[in-house]
């Protein structure tokens, strides 16, 4: 009863809001990520991405003028990894705050020669446990499959993945497993990962994802989220065993499954 109740103020909401599945195509429509979602499944997708812009408050960061297109195109990105989860996975977020490119948290920070700065570097996105979400427009604009240095990123997946991570025990690279899936399985996976590509790190060999991965466990798991949606054929040859538990973490196959007889 209550669901039915909330899914018709929504509605009304939606309505109210007035945007358009014209729109909301015109400001997806540069990112190839979309061509993956057709027919009823593009359709779920729209009506989430509705959903969520009526459940979630956007803000400016710095006075910046952000746009309905924008609102749009960071909520489909949001609700992408989500699609097969639920919209209820994002119930401890409620705001999204948008500055035009990098912003500069107001706190100290400690480089990696362990000296403390008053202030830290410049930012392109941040995922609070109990507060908001923080994107710069330039970053999300420029995701892709080869937009950082030849490696997939896209800010909004992956501080959305933060934000899923903190749902179980905090950041630390183990979100909440469903009940088919084995939490020592997803460990022993992910380290035996993480220890090869810190070695390859550190003999300077290419990696497969955005070494910024290599930070903590939290970021490792961020990182191959973005690359899993943004670049799956890459992940799925190179990281064949993170693939398939993302794949059922996520409940979606980026890479379709290959037809028997065909």
């Amino acid at each position: 009863m209550f669901n039915r109740i909330r899914n018709w103020l929504e509605n009304r909401r939606i309505k109210k809001m007035g945007y358009t599945a014209q729109q909301w195509e015109s400001a997806i429509a540069d990112w190839p990520v979309m061509d993956r979602y057709e027919g009823a499944e593009r359709d779920a997708l729209r009506d989430m991405t509705f959903r969520l812009l009526v459940r979630k408050s956007f803000a400016s960061g710095a006075e910046f003028s952000f746009t309905d297109a924008m609102c749009l195109k960071i909520a489909t990105m949001a609700c992408v990894p989500i699609l097969k989860l639920g919209l209820d996975w994002y119930d401890h977020l409620y705001t999204i705050i948008i500055y035009e490119g990098d912003f500069v948290p107001n706190r100290a920070y400690r480089s990696d020669d362990g000296v403390v700065h008053a202030k830290s570097p410049g930012l392109s996105g941040e995922a609070w446990a109990r507060g908001p979400v923080i994107l710069s427009w330039d970053a999300v604009y420029k995701s892709g499959p080869n937009a950082s240095n030849g490696q997939a990123s896209n800010v909004v997946i992956h501080e959305l993945a933060h934000k899923l991570d903190m749902l179980r025990d905090g950041a630390n690279g183990a979100p909440p497993m469903h009940p088919e899936m084995a939490a020592g399985e997803w460990h022993e996976i992910f380290t035996a990962a993480w220890n090869r590509l810190e070695k390859d790190l550190h003999q300077n060999q290419s990696l497969p994802i955005n070494d910024y991965g290599m930070t903590n466990p939290a970021e490792f798991f961020a990182v191959c989220s973005e690359t899993f949606f943004e670049s799956p054929e890459s992940m799925k040859e190179q990281m064949p065993e993170v693939y398939r538990l993302l794949c059922q973490f996520y409940r979606q196959q980026p890479v379709p499954l290959a037809i028997s007889g065909m």
